[in-house]
């Protein structure tokens, strides 16, 4: 470029650059061309030496919106996330960052404020994912917005977003140098919008396990970092859920799994915080206090403040990757103010009795996987454990399902009855022979819909829903299903793997044939995460029932006890506990669970889990009190909450004395629309 006599602007490189001649080269204004040689200062220039956490301190504000606690961000109130939060910082080595936590320790915040030091001081493409679109909205709005606003560090570099044109919508904000896309797991599109250079995974144990589809949602994430080499970030936060199926544990045991060490106050021993040295007084959770591994004194609660401030994080383990460094934090080290140790003593004693409560409780404050215990019941021992039913239907029974399991030479069906608590009884065991290439088969499989079963009080029940499996000749199943409507049958696909939030999902439709002809969309199939129904069935049948004397004080049995009758015989009762879980290990070493057979024929369990899909499918799981008191009323069973509400002050004599109960014809839960 020719001289001038205007003062050259100085880049961090050793060129220099006159904004006259540039004004003038590119036909721009003289602030046109300063804005580009601005962007252009700023493209050259090294990221700066500044954590995020010093940028936390410095430039953070807490909304009303989004925080208990408004105000200026102290990273000193949760000392444990500095080392988290700077391990985000350009200046860091490692590229793979994996939290995993409990809840309640402030993980989203310190993922909010890598987002705001990207945004402020290290701007690039950056990609946020969460289990799905609706929540990266809801975070979006109720976590983004309030980040943006209420920092004037980031305000003046994100344009508002009812501005037109200002490049900020809801799922994407651009600034200065970069831009923040959030999407969702579910989302194949939106995890391959854009190359990344920091992508952020939030709540990845929640993630489904293909995004339409498409493959593994986090490994898609990934891919988008692949241009950026050494320099890019993946920072992956969640709560743990299941043993071999967390996606959060296998990246922390992958890593170096690095633990926050404290002093104890009085000895001055460093240890990481681990429940069971935890405790408290029989009955008495307020009494809980920290017990030192070093002197076995006990720690009260008022200490962790400082042992907090001088904690540190060590690695426990050897990462085969030096880039990829682990954290694990449990609920114990939740500063005061937030989750008491008393509360954390309160919330497991409330969880006891309840593998579901349970579950959530070693999630959610202990920041550790559930251990799914698999291991089926010995045979034997259901077989002393059957019954003599009063009638083809126990008092408890409200409406009827079956699983239909489809064999080459014969199709067999079991008929469960199901009430409050999912408390179920094995009504009846029906093989049709024939199979599935045998009209006749499926004529005395049609018939099954129709035909009654007397409930202990004399109503007459039929089916309410019957679930077939579609995995063994889907196409005479579709066919079938087909030509009884939707209301009593539900084709079912078995799935391996747990989903314990939606084990069912659906329906959705598939092509079929049908006489011949390819029909598209021609079936509604529902999918069904076998693995979960298995466990669940496996966890009922271990429930130990009321003694001989509590049964006699009136004790119910407890919710999903599993009633089998004296009828049964042996090969059922092997059938249902024909499969066990077990952990294996790929060739990365990364474990995980699957059902494995423990002897050929498994019919009873499947049919079981068919079943029980089809409880689900009516809503069983989520009946309330009002539809459970309507089904005992057609049922003819008067509970003792029923009986108070419907009882008069003054029973006048007619009323007095035995309640009989009318022998009900013809009744069929099916037909009520509440639960079509």
């Amino acid at each position: 470029m020719s001289e001038s006599s205007s003062t050259p602007l100085q880049t961090s490189g050793s060129a220099s650059v006159d904004h006259e001649d540039l004004s003038a080269d590119l036909d721009l204004g003289f602030d046109g061309a300063e804005d580009i040689l601005r962007a252009w200062r700023r493209g050259m220039r090294p990221d700066a030496d500044l954590t995020v956490s010093e940028w936390a301190d410095a430039h953070r504000w807490l909304s009303s919106r989004a925080s208990a606690e408004p105000g200026r961000y102290r990273t000193a109130r949760t000392p444990y996330l500095r080392a988290i939060m700077d391990a985000l910082s350009p200046s860091h080595p490692a590229q793979r960052i994996s939290f995993m936590k409990a809840a309640q320790v402030g993980a989203t915040e310190a993922g909010n404020n890598w987002i705001g030091f990207v945004i402020h001081h290290a701007p690039g493409p950056m990609l946020a994912v969460l289990p799905t679109v609706e929540m990266a909205k809801r975070t979006s709005r109720g976590r983004i917005d309030p980040l943006i606003e209420d920092s004037p560090a980031l305000k003046e570099r994100v344009s508002p977003a009812r501005s037109r044109d200002a490049g900020n919508s809801m799922l994407s904000k651009e600034f200065p140098g970069g831009i923040l896309v959030l999407t969702g797991a579910n989302s194949a599109t939106g995890l391959r919008s854009m190359p990344a250079r920091y992508v952020f995974l939030d709540e990845v144990d929640a993630y489904p396990a293909s995004a339409d589809e498409e493959g593994d949602p986090v490994t898609l994430a990934e891919a988008r970092t692949t241009t950026f080499a050494h320099r890019r970030k993946v920072f992956m936060v969640s709560t743990p859920t299941i043993r071999g199926l967390s996606r959060i544990e296998r990246e922390f045991e992958a890593s170096d799994q690095r633990r926050y060490f404290v002093p104890c106050p009085h000895c001055g021993h460093r240890q990481w915080l681990q429940f069971e040295r935890l405790r408290w007084a029989k009955g008495k959770p307020e009494t809980a206090t920290y017990h030192c591994e070093g002197c076995e004194r006990s720690i009260a609660e008022h200490h962790k403040t400082e042992m907090l401030a001088q904690g540190e994080w060590r690695a426990t383990a050897i990462s085969a990757d030096p880039t990829a460094i682990g954290f694990h934090l449990s609920a114990l080290y939740s500063p005061i103010g937030w989750k008491s140790w008393e509360q954390i003593a309160r919330d497991w004693l409330a969880a006891q009795g309840s593998d579901e409560m349970l579950r959530a409780a070693r999630n959610t404050l202990l920041g550790e996987t559930w251990i799914e215990s698999g291991e089926a019941p010995e045979w034997q021992r259901l077989a002393d454990r059957r019954e003599a039913f009063p009638a083809q239907i126990p008092a408890g029974g409200l409406f009827l399902t079956a699983g239909a399991d489809v064999q080459k030479d014969r199709i067999e069906v079991d008929v469960w009855a199901w009430g409050r608590g999912l408390e179920s009884w094995l009504v009846d065991h029906i093989v049709i022979p024939g199979g599935p290439d045998d009209p006749a088969c499926w004529e005395k499989l049609t018939a099954l819909l129709s035909q009654t079963w007397v409930h202990e009080n004399g109503a007459v029940m039929t089916l309410a829903k019957l679930a077939i499996d579609t995995g063994y000749e889907s196409a005479a199943v579709y066919a079938w299903a087909r030509k009884q409507g939707i209301a009593q049958v539900a084709p079912v696909k078995g799935l391996e793997g747990f989903n314990r939030a939606t084990p069912v999902s659906g329906p959705t439709y598939v092509d079929a044939t049908v006489n011949g002809r390819k029909l598209k969309r021609g079936a509604r199939l529902w999918t069904v995460a076998t693995a979960t129904f298995k466990a669940e069935t496996y966890r009922y049948l271990r429930i130990e029932r009321p003694s001989d004397e509590d049964i006699a004080l009136g004790m119910p049995n407890p919710a999903g006890t599993i009633h089998l009758p004296d009828w049964v015989d042996s090969e059922w009762l092997k059938q249902l506990v024909a499969e066990q879980l077990v952990t294996i290990r790929d060739r990365r070493g990364y474990a995980r669970q699957e059902w494995q057979k423990l002897r050929e024929r498994n019919e009873a369990l499947d049919a079981r889990v068919y079943a029980r899909a089809a409880a689900w499918i009516l809503g069983a799981d989520r009946f309330d009190e009002r539809m459970w008191r309507q089904l005992e009323k057609q049922a003819g069973v008067e509970t003792a909450a029923a009986a108070m509400d419907a009882a008069p002050e003054k029973p006048t004599a007619p009323q007095a004395g035995k309640v009989t109960t009318p022998r009900r014809r013809g009744w069929k839960i099916s037909t009520p629309r509440y639960m079509e």
